[in-house]
Formats: structure tokens, C-alpha cells, sequence
């Protein structure tokens, strides 16, 4: 499947830029005088067979290797284009029942991040949801005897969050390591339920409707960072580094700056993605559910320390974003600093960037009949597209 099979749409979706962002004009970011040429890049299909994949990724360990999630609890290893036929991991007997139902669901295996250190220490981390519903974050240790499978014993609880009785939805799930600081960042969502009833978003006390910001510890526990907003703000839940969230569905660091881009799935109108750059002391407010995107929702109260996205799309468009990364690869030089992201429900992918000025422009790039789980990076930081009816595509030039 190319891109060039698809329909190509040009246009800019609806931008909403914070005074506040357009105060960064120091910022080592590409500038670029034109959106990058759709026609210049194939997808081309890595792997498929897959059930419900919703991310892809490597772990910096020198392979080659891929990592791809389902929500049903397994990771399977890609390697020379071939999926190896055991899990490298499967805690399907963990999650909660619901996601084996055959229903839409929000819950289940949600992400997965390799430690920094990884190749020598083995150690790797999950997201899920366990049977009564309670987000997990869980560290894993890679087998003593094979590469290709992890040790399902070596399970530790770092991190358990309730959720609201009744509520399934808004669990976020992603999880990333900074590429500055190493500490392990964890995407909340604010517990479910329309509208956050239980006000968790503008909450800094709960865990909820966050990133989260944790040093973990090779023994499965884990410290605060010593510049977590908890030491300057006591308002703050010690995890807690950013919030006024509704459900952060990925979130990606530039490897190139270490800016922090944030895709947040709206309510009834707005989907958006917030960007905070690497010199940010955390703290930041982002606004749900005083406001959705930077649309008034239920209220229009603006605070000192909120930022408003700088790229926002209505339901017209598109119904749950995907965050996706700034293209940091070597096989399309055209694509470099270029953001993209997609609409699950749409499959449209746009290319977020910032032109000569330093304001930021979104035009659609693709329109594809995929839906979009997920982006990926591989080992060469050449990007992916996960396709939840199981299908991994690589951006590729194009033949």
C-alpha cells in the first residue's frame, strides 16, 4: 500500500497557539519553508497477522529487532521480517476480562518502554489494566537463556492507580523514558466518565488526567525526580509533571531536542496536541475540562501555568487521535523535524510543523483507510504506522 494510492488532501487543519508557545522562538526545532511531498513516501508493510496491535516500538539494544504490543497481552518479537511465532511476553491472565469480550474497549496491555540500559540490565516496563480494572504500571526482566523471551516470573508492581467504580475508559497507557533525564514518563487518562465528573484533569493531587514522572529503581520500586513540580508546588502528587489531560493517547519525545509532544483524545468536539519543550519545569496545565482543546467546556478560565495546543482538529475530521513522532530518521531527509499524527477513526495523518516564522502549520499529509493505533519508532528511527486491524507499515521513500 502506497500513499500515493491514496487521496492526498491538502489543507490545515485548526490551529490554537498559546502565547506562551509562541514565547519559544529559542527553540532548536526544524523550519522548513514547505510541508513536506506525500508523494515522496510509500507505506510498506513490516509485518501483519496481528490481533488489535496498538503500538510498536524497539529496545535500544543494538538489534534490530521490533516490539509489538496487542491489547490482549502479548509482545511479539519481529525480527529479519519475520514474526517469531512465541510471545515475547503474554499477560493476557492479568487484564481485565472485558478486553477478551469482543467489544470496544479502552483497557488491556497499553504500552510498553525499554530501559535505557536494557542491553545490560534487561529490564523493560508495562502498562495494563489488571481484572478489577486498576491501572499497572509493572517492570519485566528479559529471560537469562533467551533473548526472544521475557521472564514471565519476574513481574514487580511499581505503580497502581484505582479507577473510578463503573468507569473503563480513560486509561492513557503510554509509557517513555526522557532522553535527557532517563526518568520514566507514564500518560494517565482522567479516569473516564464524560466530562471528567470527578474533576480529576485540574487536580494536581491525583494521578489522574496526567504525566506522570518517576526514576525507577532496578529492584521494581522508584524515587521522585528531584525537580518533580511536587518540590516547588506541595499541590502536587509527588508522581505528577503534567496535567489537565483527558486521555493522553501516546505522547513522544523529539530525540533530536527532547521536546515533549502530547496527543490528547477529546470529548464531543476537539482532538488535539499539546508540545512542551525540554527546558519546561514541568507543572503545565493543559487544560480539560475547564476547556477541550482550546474551546470553552466547562468553563473559560485561563490559568497562569495552562497551555493550549498548537494543533487541534474537529469531529469533522476525525474522532480519536494517535500521537504519533518527529521524523528523526535517515531514509526520508525531507521528513526531518517533521511531526505527524493520525485519526484512528478517519485514518487522515498529518504533518505538523513550523514554517520560516517559527508558527506552527499542520497540513494533512495522507489520507489512508488504516486505523491508526499508533506510530513507532525501529531501531534506525525510520517511523511506524500501526494499523489496528494488525498490520505494522514503515514509512519508506517511495519506489
Amino acid at each position: 500500500m502506497t500513499l500515493l494510492s491514496r487521496r492526498v488532501i491538502a489543507g490545515l487543519c485548526i490551529l490554537s497557539i498559546s502565547a506562551s508557545l509562541l514565547a519559544q522562538e529559542d527553540q532548536p526545532v526544524t523550519r522548513r519553508d514547505a510541508p513536506p511531498d506525500p508523494a515522496a513516501v510509500d507505506l510498506v508493510e513490516v509485518a501483519s497477522g496481528f490481533d488489535r496491535p496498538i503500538y510498536a516500538t524497539h529496545a535500544g539494544d543494538g538489534t534490530e529487532r521490533l516490539f509489538v504490543v496487542e491489547q490482549g497481552g502479548k509482545i511479539f518479537i519481529v525480527e529479519n521480517d519475520t514474526v517469531l511465532e512465541t510471545p515475547f511476553l503474554d499477560i493476557g491472565s492479568l487484564l481485565s476480562p472485558e478486553v477478551f469480550n469482543g467489544g470496544y474497549t479502552e483497557r488491556g496491555l497499553l504500552g510498553v518502554a525499554f530501559d535505557p540500559d536494557y542491553a545490560t540490565n534487561g529490564l523493560f516496563y508495562v502498562d495494563y489494566t489488571d481484572r478489577e480494572g486498576t491501572i499497572v504500571v509493572a517492570q519485566y526482566r528479559v529471560s537469562a537463556d533467551d533473548p526472544n523471551l521475557a521472564d514471565p516470573n519476574s513481574g514487580r508492581i511499581l505503580l497502581e492507580i484505582p479507577k473510578p467504580d463503573g468507569y473503563g475508559n480513560h486509561n492513557g497507557g503510554h509509557l517513555a523514558f526522557g532522553p535527557d533525564d532517563g526518568y520514566l514518563y507514564i500518560a494517565t487518562g482522567d479516569g473516564g466518565g464524560a466530562g471528567d465528573p470527578l474533576d480529576n484533569g485540574q487536580n494536581p493531587a491525583t494521578l489522574l488526567g496526567k504525566i506522570l514522572r518517576i526514576d525507577v529503581q532496578e529492584d521494581g520500586t522508584y524515587t521522585i525526580p528531584a525537580d518533580n513540580p511536587i518540590q516547588w508546588n506541595d499541590a502536587f502528587a509527588p508522581e505528577v509533571w503534567a496535567y489537565g489531560l483527558r486521555n493522553p493517547w501516546r505522547f513522544s519525545f523529539d530525540a533530536a531536542t527532547g521536546d515533549l509532544y502530547i496527543s490528547d483524545v477529546g470529548q464531543a468536539e476537539w482532538e488535539e496536541i499539546n508540545f512542551e519543550p525540554a527546558e519546561s519545569p514541568g507543572g503545565v496545565n493543559y487544560g480539560w475540562n475547564i476547556f477541550e482543546a482550546a474551546a470553552p467546556f466547562a468553563g473559560d478560565t485561563v490559568t497562569d501555568d495552562m497551555v493550549f495546543p498548537f494543533a487541534a482538529y474537529d469531529h469533522s475530521e476525525g474522532v480519536t487521535v494517535a500521537g504519533g513522532y518527529v521524523y528523526r530518521g535517515s531514509a526520508l531527509p525531507d521528513l526531518q523535524g517533521v511531526y505527524f499524527y493520525a485519526d484512528w477513526g478517519y485514518g487522515t495523518i498529518w504533518a505538523a510543523y513550523r514554517d520560516a516564522e517559527g508558527e506552527w502549520q499542520s497540513p494533512v499529509f495522507a489520507d489512508t483507510d488504516l486505523n491508526v493505533a499508533s506510530f513507532g519508532e525501529d531501531a534506525a528511527r525510520e517511523l511506524l504506522v500501526v494499523d489496528y486491524n494488525g498490520t505494522i507499515y514503515r514509512f519508506a521513500p517511495a519506489q
